[in-house]
């Protein structure tokens, strides 16, 4: 199912929002794998210093929240509504619920719960990006299809 318009296709195609974004989402990507390979080597051992794990998941979070802005800005100029558009529903839900459990390590941290918990945490948090992230794949790949078939009929989207 298309989300977009060819008149939204447009918009997007020559928005500066959606520049922002294919720049910062690699980006925020190699943070992740980063990030990961931390995690794990502090839980195997590998690292002893603690914080580290808590650096990284930070850097993660921020970039996971200034995508989630600017993707805000982008939803604004497209469809005229800040977040939780229709066509982003679940795309907003989702980074919701990944913003939502990178911010519980650091309620956690401030509750003073142990590496342990921590850790999980990250991995949790981790998790919740990959399933996000697959979410947001799929539909560039469904909505890349659908701009194809639009060209072929002689639709412009550029």
């Amino acid at each position: 199912m298309p989300r977009y318009t060819p008149e939204q296709l447009r918009k997007r195609n020559n928005s500066v929002w959606t520049k922002v974004q294919l720049y910062l989402a690699p980006i925020q990507f190699v943070v992740f794998i980063i990030g990961v390979i931390l995690t794990v080597m502090y839980y195997h051992g590998a690292l002893e210093d603690f914080s580290i794990v808590t650096w990284a998941l930070l850097i993660k979070t921020l970039f996971l929240v200034v995508l989630f802005v600017t993707g805000a800005f982008f939803e604004k100029e497209i469809f005229d509504i800040w977040v939780f558009s229709p066509e982003f529903l679940w795309e907003d839900i989702g980074s919701s619920i990944a913003t939502t459990v990178h911010f519980l390590y650091f309620i956690l941290a401030y509750m003073g719960k142990s590496e342990d918990v921590l850790v999980w945490t990250a991995f949790a948090a981790y998790f919740s990006y990959v399933v996000n992230a697959i979410q947001y794949l799929v539909r560039i790949f469904l909505e890349k299809q659908n701009e194809k078939r639009l060209k072929a009929k002689g639709i412009q989207v550029v």
